[in-house]
């Protein structure tokens, strides 16, 4: 197996994952239209877990075309509470309409992590955390955006959970790297397993 590993993302907060782990790599941020691939999944009812696989699975293989030989990690997360699916506000107020809807809720993330050498899948995995939001007025949610500024914008769930986002929780039950986007400890496990880092 190849020991050259390329990171299909231009998030900073999965590139900061690797780096931590020790993991040497290149990163290309994919380009795909995410919502033109993610909306006849959702019209045909296909499961929040099934949807994170197949952006990360896009996003890898755009970027494969450019590294031959490479083994890709591609990865993504959606957000779901019941059957709605969520995408990152576009404003404020939206940011604040994501955050009331989820008060005194338990919504769940889903992280999925895809492997691929050449345009050969080599793993799928997925990964949820479910998260559980105190009870939320209206004023503190602005009090709240207020001060988080538009950090809010740049999630799907319209918090940070590593930063103030934390207030807005009474229960978290998933590891912390699910969360962030990206299940290390399963990837970490597959590549040892493929002899791609040290085991």
């Amino acid at each position: 197996m190849t020991s050259s590993l390329v990171l299909a993302s231009a998030s900073p907060f999965r590139r900061a994952l690797l780096e931590n782990a020790g993991l040497v790599f290149e990163a290309k941020a994919a380009e795909i239209d995410e919502r033109a691939l993610e909306k006849p999944l959702e019209d045909k009812g296909a499961a929040p877990e099934t949807v994170a696989l197949e952006l990360a699975e896009a996003k890898a293989r755009d970027v494969a075309r450019y590294f031959a030989d490479a083994l890709v990690i591609g990865s993504d997360q959606t957000m779901s509470l019941g059957p709605r699916v969520y995408h990152k506000p576009k404003t404020m107020a939206e940011a604040a309409a994501h955050l009331l809807s989820l008060s005194g809720q338990t919504h769940r993330l889903n992280s999925a992590v895809v492997l691929l050498c050449g345009q050969d899948v080599i793993w799928r995995h997925v990964s949820s955390a479910h998260m559980t939001v105190r009870p939320l007025t209206a004023d503190f949610v602005e009090r709240h955006l207020e001060r988080v500024g538009e950090k809010a914008l740049s999630s799907v769930g319209a918090y940070q959970l590593e930063g103030e986002g934390i207030q807005l929780f009474e229960k978290i039950e998933g590891d912390y790297f699910t969360i962030l986007g990206l299940p290390m400890l399963p990837l970490l496990a597959k590549l040892r397993e493929l002899g791609t880092i040290d085991a």
